[in-house]
């Protein structure tokens, strides 16, 4: 697996955002719960894919994604089912529907491996937009680790009226008991606990990018540089222009 650095950068960058980003790469490396370190690799060469895939450009122009049908371009290692996944949530993810979600789960990809896919696709949108704000080039993907999914699902999941099955903070298991500091958070997170490596994934990209989620105290007790009020704006000016549809 190359360096990750940003020594040739033209700003300064701070010690841990390198750090963290190793600790993705080396994450996305891995064998996780529901993919294979090679699918999961695959799996990031088809976020990248996805930005310049005419099919993805297609269809984001139409009224209905549904209306235009074809192959989408990119290395194609994956299950066609998969392959959609990731091209749709990552080119056009304000556009989801539960019917579209419920076809891809009949096509195949099992929630686990859904949730899993979303954890890869927000690793390296993340990463990959952070060398872009930087203007250095994206970093090669890691070589695929050697191994099989585990296949275990955590304990304490129960269905909240989301596509997929989360997991509740009182309920959870041992193994799961530092997801959820205080026995609580956003569902942001929750979102991603079907797959735990995730969330604790997230958590870390999510520290050295903006902030840890306990520090999120700071901005209600005014202590931070920017009030909540002001965050919120902030937050949600950037959704608005990400089409986030959460």
């Amino acid at each position: 697996m190359g360096t990750i650095d940003y020594t040739a950068a033209p700003v300064p960058v701070r010690d841990d955002l390198p750090a963290a980003h190793r600790r993705a790469w080396e994450h996305l490396a891995r064998p996780g719960r529901y993919l294979s370190g090679a699918q999961r690799v695959a799996a990031a060469a088809e976020v990248r894919a996805a930005w310049s895939c005419s099919l993805c450009r297609e269809r984001k122009q139409a009224l209905s994604p549904a209306a235009v049908s074809g192959a989408h371009d990119g290395p194609g290692e994956l299950p066609e089912a998969m392959v959609d996944a990731i091209h749709r949530i990552t080119t056009d993810s304000g556009r989801l529907s539960r019917r579209w979600f419920d076809g891809t789960r009949e096509a195949g990809v099992s929630d686990g491996q859904y949730v899993e896919l979303v954890g890869v696709i927000v690793t390296i949108v993340s990463v990959d937009q952070f060398c872009r704000g930087l203007g250095v080039a994206p970093h090669p993907l890691p070589a695929p680790q050697v191994g099989e999914p585990s296949g275990e699902r955590p304990q304490g999941l129960r269905d909240d009226g989301a596509w997929v099955p989360m997991l509740d903070p009182r309920r959870s298991g041992p193994h799961e008991s530092d997801l959820y500091p205080g026995g609580r958070t956003g569902n942001v997170l929750r979102a991603l606990s079907l797959s735990p490596d995730e969330v604790r994934n997230l958590k870390q990209l999510s520290a050295a990018h903006y902030l840890k989620p306990e520090q999120m105290a700071d901005l209600q007790r005014g202590t931070a540089a920017l009030d909540r009020a002001q965050v919120e704006l902030v937050a949600a000016r950037v959704s608005a222009l990400r089409e986030c549809f959460y």
